[in-house]
């Protein structure tokens, strides 16, 4: 029998929220007489979040586990959190209780019967820094949307749901669960919305925030649209860009050719210039064919990109 929603938790270190959230979730669940599931994905945790995961699965059997052998982030996490979802809607959540699972049954709701196929949270009062996490927050996605079009407000928000077929279309490897709408835009979902949603104040444990986020995360953004637009067809961007600077650097030496054929003019300096920066040019030209594009594709293409070791499962 098809269930109607499965829950995907990715965690670190979360084990003093957990019997609250799962319970939570149950409570939501019974009350909506949902048909469920809960992921949850421990990736790599140093505390004792396993042994709740496990306790909590002989006390529910709506809640399933994977244990990650190692920490390999959160994308890692999602990945295999989606792999194993059987859910008719999937709706990913993180652990900190900062997402609120009253916002299911709506999730749910604009997925079955508005037609989403992806609807992002988006925290429109935040209780987070508001210059350490608030503001750059605010500043990455508006470069988010500018540069992939599509219009969310919170890009990254953990609270999101999906019609089942996304997230088995879909491919979340390296850091790219900032960008899952992205990867759903480029796959051929188009009807993507947001919903404002409740954001709680943390209740336990730290923050897993970093500043780096935003760094890689814009490096993240650029791989998906040159992936995106490119990845089947990386001559189209490589090959001109190496045909251009080629043709520069063979026009150079073009005019070298008739400089030195025309007897009595002499450009001196231009000459040598021209000289010495028309190999190079070319060179580059030609490097563009076979450098940058490879290295992303190779990555793409590799084999063990989503081969993570798991240590142990339950009920999966």
């Amino acid at each position: 029998m098809q269930l109607d929603i499965s829950v995907v938790i990715p965690l670190f270190n979360e084990e003093e929220s957990l019997p609250e959230l799962v319970e939570w979730i149950e409570r939501v669940c019974a009350e909506h007489k949902f048909s469920h599931e809960v992921v949850m994905i421990d990736d790599g945790s140093t505390d004792n979040s396993w042994d709740v995961i496990k306790a909590l699965s002989a006390k529910y059997p709506a809640v399933k586990g994977i244990k990650f052998q190692r920490n390999y982030g959160k994308s890692p996490a999602l990945y295999e959190g989606f792999k194993a979802a059987t859910g008719n809607v999937v709706i990913t959540m993180d652990a900190d209780l900062q997402d609120s699972p009253d916002e299911l049954p709506e999730l749910y709701r604009m997925i079955t019967q508005d037609g989403y196929d992806l609807v992002s949270g988006w925290k429109k009062v935040r209780y987070d820094n508001a210059f350490t996490k608030n503001l750059p927050s605010k500043l990455y996605n508006a470069v988010n949307r500018r540069l992939s079009g599509i219009k969310l407000h919170d890009m990254n928000c953990g609270l999101k749901a999906y019609k089942r077929k996304v997230i088995k279309s879909i491919e979340v490897y390296g850091e790219m669960h900032r960008f899952i709408p992205v990867l759903a835009k480029h796959a051929g979902f188009k009807k993507i919305g947001e919903k404002v949603v409740q954001h709680r104040p943390r209740k336990y444990g730290v923050s897993k925030f970093g500043w780096e986020r935003f760094i890689n995360g814009f490096l993240d953004l650029l791989s998906i649209q040159f992936v995106s637009r490119f990845g089947k067809k990386p001559m189209h961007l490589f090959g001109t860009l190496g045909s251009f600077t080629f043709l520069v650097g063979f026009i150079i030496v073009i005019w070298l050719i008739i400089e030195r054929l025309n007897e009595g003019v002499t450009f001196g300096l231009t000459r040598k210039v021209g000289f010495y920066l028309a190999p190079p040019i070319m060179v580059i030209g030609t490097l563009f064919f076979l450098t940058g594009f490879i290295a992303e594709l190779v990555v793409r293409n590799a084999s063990d990109r989503n081969l993570y070791l798991t240590e142990e499962k339950i009920g999966l």
